[in-house]
């Protein structure tokens, strides 16, 4: 007996896969692969045992698993879940459609307010002065902000420099720039534990890709060994940068 397949079973096929590709991204930035792997396993033989070779006592053991393991898995992966959900939020299509019912305007940064945090990271990279500049855009950064030393002032190259001198006390964390103000300094960010970064790439480019994971943020990096600026950004590195490249990736759309 042949079952009809029409354009509905091939869309939910094809979203089932699109889920599980995107979860074993998440899983895999996160070094939960193992884990991932693990429950896939699991769910694999609890379809055999319970449809195909339909094993009652067994079944009715592995479905009480089930029904409590779902619990248990947002528990395990609460990070990870709210990570999915962030992403969803901070889609730039998404944002668009809360700005449309909540009347609030997209508050982008332009030119003349990006350029002192761009010659600030080229004058920081020169000298070989350590940096860690986070540029909060849709999603607040509100939890980060409140680990660090508040500022609430203009962006200023000379006060940035200051910030990060090897001898000032608020160098080691990072700065929140959120909506045109420097918003504080200090801060801790959540680190990566992406298996994939680069092993020469220090705990300041971990730290930004682990701002860049759980927000919409563009996390700026100087290194203190090379002077190199990098920027991670929505899970992406782009190394190396010169003052032309950075501006161009503050300056695009979000």
């Amino acid at each position: 007996m042949f079952f009809e397949f029409g354009i509905k079973d091939f869309i939910d096929i094809l979203l089932v896969a699109f889920l599980l590709y995107y979860t074993y991204k998440l899983m895999k930035a996160s070094g939960s692969i193992n884990v991932f792997t693990g429950i896939l396993v699991f769910i694999l033989i609890w379809l055999v045992v319970s449809q195909v070779l339909e094993m009652k006592l067994l079944g009715s053991i592995f479905d009480k698993l089930v029904s409590v393991g779902v619990l248990a898995l947002i528990i395990l992966f609460q990070e990870e879940i709210r990570r999915f959900l962030l992403t969803l939020g901070s889609h730039r299509h998404a944002s668009a459609l809360v700005r449309f019912f909540t009347g609030n305007k997209k508050e982008s940064m332009e030119h003349d307010e990006i350029m002192p945090v761009v010659t600030a990271c080229i004058s920081m990279g020169k000298q070989k002065v350590g940096a860690l500049i986070v540029i909060e855009h849709n999603v607040p950064l509100d939890d980060v902000v409140r680990t660090g030393e508040i500022i609430n002032a203009d962006i200023n190259q000379r006060l940035i420099e200051n910030i990060f001198f090897k001898n000032s006390p608020l160098h080691d964390g990072a700065m929140v720039i959120s909506k045109k103000r420097i918003k504080a300094a200090d801060c801790i960010l959540p680190v990566s534990h992406n298996l994939d970064i680069p092993k020469e790439l220090g705990l300041r480019h971990r730290a930004a890709m682990g701002i860049s994971q759980v927000s919409d943020a563009h996390a700026i990096i100087v290194s203190e060994e090379t002077g190199s600026i990098s920027v991670a950004y929505k899970g992406q590195f782009y190394l190396r940068l010169n003052a032309e490249e950075l501006e161009s990736l503050l300056t695009k759309e979000n």
